[in-house]
């Protein structure tokens, strides 16, 4: 019976000593524990969109990362943002020509900062572009069946969070 459980945990054993390469949680980047998100920087004439995409990279940090938000003066790294480019461009008409459904995208700059050294970690632009446009953040959307701008946006701010919290991930 003893004999029957020895293989099993010699392999355990090995495993533990020597590691499988996987990690349990978020892959946090060594030494940073706390970010500080200020107000994003807005380029363009959209309202609120700003502060739609600030709230909305802060809470993707605070459900899916390692790291904690803080205040500027604490924090380990700061994640800057500026919206270079929103547009609105019509993907399907009537035969009135009556806009039918629409595309919303958007065009971002990020800068993490190492507050401590100021050593730029991580530094991308998501623009918008034909070639390019998979980096940026677009959603569409169809007033006629009742989806409006507003959902749109939100939509759009919150997959552009979600490649922005991807920077701060250590990569494999």
């Amino acid at each position: 019976m003893q004999r029957k459980w020895q293989p099993a945990l010699i392999l355990a054993a090995s495993c533990a000593i020597t590691g499988c390469g996987y990690t349990f949680g978020p892959s946090t980047v060594q030494g940073v524990r706390t970010i500080h998100v200020p107000v994003v920087q807005s380029q363009v004439f959209r309202r609120n969109i700003d502060y739609l995409l600030t709230e909305a990279i802060q809470t993707e940090i605070k459900n899916r990362s390692g790291y904690q938000l803080a205040d500027a003066g604490i924090a380990d790294t700061i994640l800057q943002c500026k919206i270079v480019d929103a547009r609105k461009n019509p993907l399907s008409e009537t035969r009135f020509d009556d806009v039918r459904e629409l595309q919303l995208l958007l065009g971002a700059e990020v800068s993490w900062i190492d507050r401590r050294s100021g050593r730029v970690l991580q530094q991308r632009v998501f623009p918008i572009g034909q070639a390019l446009s998979q980096h940026s953040s677009q959603v569409s959307f169809a007033p006629e069946v009742g989806q409006s701008l507003a959902t749109a946006q939100q939509e759009a701010v919150t997959r552009l969070a979600d490649q922005i919290v991807d920077l701060t991930e250590m990569p494999w």
